[in-house]
């Protein structure tokens, strides 16, 4: 029987390799602006692919606006045709200098970053009006997470009342990510939220109470957007929802996307009687997660027991079906690292892969 994502070129694809479907990405992406409720409301993260060909789809779709985590995902997202883009990553050391070059280079697009500390800054208006360049600025929430940010509270509203007030910034508002919040049940994620965010909202009261503007709310992960998504001036970030992957739905089995990221790999040696080894190790698939660290198609029964650079040994009853050279699909547990693996994507499209696109920003710099 014909499976969606297998290819009838498949030795045009060298081995490990990941595949990517469009039309299924066309389809999510109508289903992130669904869940988002207007596309005004999404901010998808750039991170997941890094490619500017789904820059460029989403652009057809009407979105506009995005959330990277590097400079180099910042840029090629400018060069692609981004209007609205926030790097989530408060920028320190050479990197200040960068992100105003980024400003200086890309002047039609909206570039925008945050700080969670004064001194950041004091560091970033320094640079921007070196260059006599204004640079937007948000507020960095810690909300629970506790990776970066500051507390909503006192100290934060000092940091946004300092922020409206310095010379070369421009306020933007306040930024919260919520990657601690991942409850399967919606009911409890659903009351996590509100108590999570519950000092956001009552911070953003304080400030406009005291006439402070706070233009926008960049704020969610995956799991949480489509319930941040409802509030006023809040726009949602989910990225994974573009290619999905296995792991996601374990954590929100609510959403409704499908797979669009596929990893081919191939049978390269049976070692033992109940034993096969595939040609996809740690540098082919995100590591990070637990085992297993791919769900194999035809290969329900496999457990993972060796996995090294360039080897995956697994022990499965269906040896015999599997002889080398055989080509295996599988959907990675992580597909926002596993992404950041490949130099470049197989786009298919009636079952051929017929174009390489590269990931343009996977590595840490392009030309800034």
């Amino acid at each position: 029987m014909t499976q969606w994502y297998s290819i009838d070129n498949e030795d045009d694809v060298a081995s490990p390799a990941l595949l990517i479907y469009p039309d299924r990405i066309q389809e999510n992406l109508r289903r992130m602006i669904g869940l988002a409720g207007d596309v005004s409301k999404l901010r998808p993260h750039v991170k997941t692919h890094k490619i500017p060909q789904i820059i460029a789809m989403k652009r057809n779709l009407g979105i506009d606006k995005f959330k990277t985590s590097t400079i180099a995902e910042a840029e090629m997202t400018a060069s692609a045709g981004g209007k609205d883009i926030f790097l989530a990553y408060q920028p320190v050391g050479p990197n200040v200098r960068r992100f105003i070059e980024l400003i200086e280079r890309f002047p039609s697009t909206r570039l925008s970053t945050m700080v969670d500390n004064p001194e950041s800054l004091s560091q970033i208006a320094m640079s921007a009006k070196s260059q006599g360049v204004i640079a937007c600025l948000y507020v960095d929430l810690n909300i629970g997470m506790n990776r970066t940010g500051i507390t909503p509270g006192p100290q934060a509203a000092q940091l946004y009342r300092l922020l409206t007030t310095t010379d070369g910034i421009c306020p933007g508002g306040l930024h919260a990510y919520d990657g601690h919040l991942h409850e399967p049940d919606l009911a409890k994620l659903t009351d996590q939220t509100q108590r999570a965010y519950e000092s956001v909202w009552k911070l953003v009261d304080e400030l406009e109470q005291e006439g402070i503007d706070v233009p926008n709310i960049i704020a969610a992960g995956t799991p949480t957007s489509r319930l941040l998504a409802k509030h006023k001036n809040v726009e949602v970030g989910a990225g994974t929802t573009v290619l999905w992957d296995f792991g996601q739905p374990e954590t929100s089995p609510d959403l409704d996307f499908q797979n669009a990221a596929v990893l081919l790999a191939r049978v390269v040696s049976r070692p033992t009687a109940n034993r096969i080894c595939i040609d996809l190790g740690h540098k082919a698939v995100a590591s990070e997660m637990p085992q297993p660290r791919v769900r194999w198609f035809g290969l329900e029964d496999s457990i993972p027991v060796i996995h090294n650079e360039e080897h995956l040994v697994l022990e499965t009853s269906k040896v015999d079906a599997f002889p080398v050279g055989t080509v295996v699909y599988g959907i990675p547990r992580h597909i926002c690292p596993t992404v950041a693996l490949h130099n470049e994507v197989w786009c298919v499209k009636d079952r051929i892969a017929f174009e390489k696109w590269p990931v343009v920003a996977r590595v840490r710099c392009l030309t800034i």
